[in-house]
């Protein structure tokens, strides 16, 4: 069951007061935030930033979410499957590059099979030290045992928003089949996986309180790894058309979609839950391509996932537009993010990285007021 989380901490993180902080637009109050998330950052997961190679092995997809360029109905994808062999050899570049980890990520494709998954999960841990993270989507508790025994460490699967009605209108889900994230989150943790999760920051419709329940949702599972973007629709789906817009929310309650609002998340999640592993995402950078992933780092979060999918299979993974790094070598990715962390003056991550938790849940102190 959800639990909540004693934090010793000066700055209002209820309700109402992450929902100031979200609204928030001095920049004194805000370089305040920063400040406390960038320190408590440092206290809880040091300095490391732990680069986690993603392996993007399908295109395919049986959803219909109205904002994925992967969802079913679209058409004219030249979509892909890897194959074993591929994703390890995905996985063994990841580890030449010096990573500690890798995330499979797919659209819910059933054509990775429970056996198929398995046996690539098997083979990484036969042939390398990887911690291995699988972001499949909604599936069957008969996989997910599976692919644990298999050796799995971790699985992402974001929740996307908190708030029902909004949930089912940008997921219209599979007739017949009822979909529950947070509870396939909670029998997942309990099956031994670290368990990471997620929102979508500016979804049509998403409100301030929404995503401020968002929030605390994370702090309330005590959540291992959060990842937290901008919505960036695909223009070939619903939510990616202009109509979208009259689903927005009355004016001054709507949350943008932009790379302040998003930051200022990543700074909030930092604080309520201070030894979760947070990413600098991916669309974040395809935000702000020049300072994306180094203001994320700056603002509390710890964990980069650089692409280690072929170049060919990647601008094939069309999830949203414009997506950062498509075209890039893991090579050019892999040089590019350690002059940029070392800039920062923080260092590569070495190992698994996985979440350490505190002997206090949250032993630093905050001397901000709201």
């Amino acid at each position: 069951m959800p639990f909540a989380l004693e934090t010793e901490t000066s700055l209002n993180l209820d309700h109402a007061g992450i929902c100031a902080w979200l609204k928030e637009t001095d920049p004194a109050a805000l370089e305040r935030l920063w400040a406390e998330a960038d320190q408590v950052r440092a206290a809880h997961v040091g300095d490391a930033v732990h680069l986690r190679g993603l392996i993007e092995a399908s295109s395919h997809c049986i959803q219909n979410c109205l904002y994925c360029g992967l969802r079913a109905p679209s058409e004219g994808l030249d979509r892909y499957r890897m194959d074993v062999g591929e994703i390890l050899a995905c996985a063994l570049e990841a580890r030449r590059l010096g990573y500690g980890s890798v995330v499979i990520q797919a659209g819910e494709d059933p054509g990775l099979t429970r056996d198929h998954i398995a046996s690539a999960v098997r083979i990484i841990k036969q042939h390398t030290p990887l911690a291995v993270t699988l972001s499949l989507g909604e599936r069957c508790d008969e996989d997910l045992r599976a692919w644990r025994e298999a050796g799995a460490d971790r699985y992402l699967l974001r929740f996307e928003t908190s708030d029902p009605v909004l949930y089912r209108r940008i997921h219209p889900g599979l007739p017949g089949v009822a979909s529950d994230r947070l509870a396939q989150l909670e029998r997942m943790r309990a099956m031994g996986y670290e368990i990471g999760t997620g929102v979508m920051v500016g979804i049509p419709g998403q409100t301030w309180d929404i995503l401020a329940a968002d929030i605390l949702r994370f702090r309330d599972f005590d959540m291992d790894m959060i990842g937290v973007g901008p919505f960036l629709p695909s223009p070939r789906t619903p939510l990616g058309r202009p109509e979208a817009a009259a689903l927005r929310a009355t004016p001054g309650d709507q949350v943008p979609n932009d790379e302040l609002t998003t930051l200022k998340v990543v700074a909030l999640t930092r604080l309520v839950c201070p030894d979760a592993n947070i990413p600098s995402t991916t669309a974040l950078a395809t935000l702000d391509r020049a300072h994306g992933r180094e203001l994320a780092l700056l603002r509390g979060a710890n964990v980069i996932m650089p692409n280690v999918t072929p170049v060919e299979y990647r601008a094939r993974y069309e999830i949203y537009p414009g997506k950062a790094c498509i075209h890039e070598t893991a090579n050019a990715c892999q040089g590019c993010l350690q002059g940029r962390i070392q800039a920062l003056g923080r260092r590569m991550g070495k190992g698994p990285g996985g979440r350490q938790k505190a002997d206090s849940e949250m032993s630093g102190s905050s001397d901000l007021h709201h």
